[in-house]
């Protein structure tokens, strides 16, 4: 069976002249190297333009809060494309899945459940309902051999659509108060003296009003909950059988087969994670707005692959990390705040974002070049 140089490990290094190895140890770092330099960049240039601060808690948190719906997005998505595939419809089933648990809580409170008890319930509404769709797809996919492409294509539309009239074509109100659950944080710091300075743990201080700014929230639900769902995934790819076969997938498809791998169940299973992980983003976007939106999820399907591209998931599939998912999500929030932060206009910021996912395409060709070259001239 052929395995990947990722699920091997890394690409072979022996034989190869330092050049080579020095181009293939920037491949798997430039990222990391990138997001320090770009953090090094705006904490001189952000004070210089302006009175503010680029490094401090409350940005701090606000980019980590930024890209939970990239991140969460973009982890179905490095199954995916590392078993050679794509797919397209994970922003739409994001926002059927926050259509889906905001009507579970509403109807949930209606009939009397308590406020947490509903709040489960819109999570495993969110997260199953999309879960059908990503199963939907990887059967089509995987049993009636139909390109990912053209299947999860036509499934946004579709999502789309049954999304939009779920919601009536509007925000879906109407439900209890649940911003608690989306917007407040596990830990809390105040600024400035007083009584009340200093870390607090699961409750705010009680604060007059013109102290409310000096409060900073850290590791809002949200994060928590997307950093659980990285450390489930991260276990699942790196350290399974699942994870394995997904490698082996995007490495040799039919190599896959011939050495027993049930790629066909194991495809349906990549594209449900997929999903699935789309509607956990929905479920926590309506908790951070009290309501569930049929568009919420439409603008971040781009985001959420370029952060896997930047993080180093070959698009030939077999090669890809979590961590490097993360990392590319960091590096467009880091990117996307410093630059609104300098007041760069915004289409310098979709520019700046596209020229990272080329240079991180020709990094993952140049590093696929030379261990090509390198494994031909082992074979022969």
């Amino acid at each position: 069976m052929t395995v990947s140089h990722a699920a091997a490990g890394g690409p072979p290094v022996a034989g190869l002249s330092p050049g080579k190895r020095l181009v293939l140890l920037l491949s798997r770092v430039w990222a990391w190297l990138f997001l320090a330099v770009m953090v090094l960049f705006f904490v001189v240039a952000v004070p210089i333009v302006g009175s503010a601060t680029f490094v401090s808690i409350r940005n701090s948190q606000n980019i980590l809060v930024a890209i939970v719906p990239i991140v969460l997005l973009g982890l179905g998505q490095t199954f995916v494309i590392i078993s050679a595939g794509i797919d397209l419809s994970v922003g739409w089933v994001m926002s059927l899945g926050s259509v889906l648990s905001a009507l579970a809580i509403r109807g949930s409170a209606s009939f009397g459940a308590p406020i947490w008890l509903a709040v489960v319930i819109g999570f495993f509404a969110g997260a199953l309902g999309a879960s059908v769709v990503g199963t939907i797809n990887g059967v089509i996919i995987a049993k009636l051999k139909v390109p990912a492409f053209i299947v999860t294509l036509g499934t946004s539309f579709i999502v789309r659509g049954v999304a939009l009239l779920m919601s009536e074509n509007t925000t879906v109100i109407g439900l209890p108060d649940i911003r608690a659950y989306g917007n407040e944080a596990m830990f809390y710091y105040v600024r400035g003296g007083g009584d009340q300075a200093g870390f607090h743990f699961l409750h705010p201080p009680p604060l007059p009003t013109d102290m409310l700014r000096q409060l900073d929230r850290i590791l809002q639900w949200p994060v928590v909950v997307t950093a659980v769902v990285v450390a489930i995934v991260m276990f699942i790819l790196h350290r399974t059988q699942f994870g394995r076969h997904t490698y082996a997938i995007g490495g040799n498809l039919e190599a896959a087969r011939r050495a027993g791998i049930p790629v066909d169940r194991r495809l349906i299973a990549i594209y449900a994670l997929s999903a699935t992980t789309a509607g956990i983003a929905g479920f926590l976007s309506t908790l951070e707005y009290n309501g569930g939106s049929a568009v919420i999820g439409d603008p971040l399907l781009l985001s959420s692959i370029a952060a896997v591209i930047i993080g180093g998931v070959s698009l030939f599939g077999g090669a890809g990390t979590i961590i490097g998912t993360v990392i590319g999500s960091l590096i467009i929030a880091v990117l996307t705040t410093g630059l609104v932060m300098l007041s760069v206009p915004a289409f310098w910021q979709f520019i700046v974002v596209g020229v990272v996912v080329i240079v991180a395409v020709l990094i993952d060709q140049s590093r696929d070049l030379i261990v090509g070259r390198t494994s031909r001239g082992s074979e022969s």
